[in-house]
């Protein structure tokens, strides 16, 4: 298979840089970001894969501006805590690396899943959680129970003339 061109793929556009940006913004499960936002390159592999991954820049890297997504404050709060470790040092850009796959395309593919999939995840603030505490029953079998153990133990010990 001929190494993949960014003018093969209709939905891309190429910068004077060799930066690629996709000109669509639909990400998989239906959401769609705005095209400036989004911003691809292309890097030799690792690992093994001989001369695939040698001759080719198959490793897909995608560059998101934060900003730009257009996200409500606390989404984007919740985003950045939860892709910490995708974060470029100015917090303000993501970084998500994909090269999986041997093609280009499904490691792009890849990349914009993981993007959607942490917008999704992010999306909703998780539930608070409702402080409980146990029952006087409950609190009452549990010293019961202790008190059972504490006596067990009491009889193994050797009983001194």
């Amino acid at each position: 298979m001929p190494d993949a061109h960014p003018s093969d793929y209709p939905d891309l556009q190429q910068d004077a840089e060799g930066s690629v940006s996709a000109a669509t913004t639909s990400l998989p499960r239906g959401l769609t970001v705005p095209a400036t936002s989004l911003s691809f390159t292309y890097a030799a592999s690792t690992g093994p894969g001989g001369q695939n991954v040698n001759k080719r820049a198959t490793k897909a890297v995608l560059r998101v501006e934060l900003r730009e997504l257009g996200l409500r404050r606390d989404h984007l709060a919740r985003l950045r805590a939860a892709a910490a470790r995708w974060l470029s040092a100015d917090r303000a850009t993501l970084v998500l690396h994909a090269d999986e796959h041997r093609s280009r395309e499904r490691n792009r593919r890849e990349c914009l899943e993981r993007l959607a999939e942490a917008i999704v995840s992010t999306a909703e603030a998780p539930k608070p959680r409702r402080a409980t505490k146990p029952s006087r029953r409950a609190r009452q079998r549990r010293l019961e129970s202790k008190q059972r153990r504490s006596d067990l133990k009491q009889r193994r010990r050797r009983i001194d003339p």
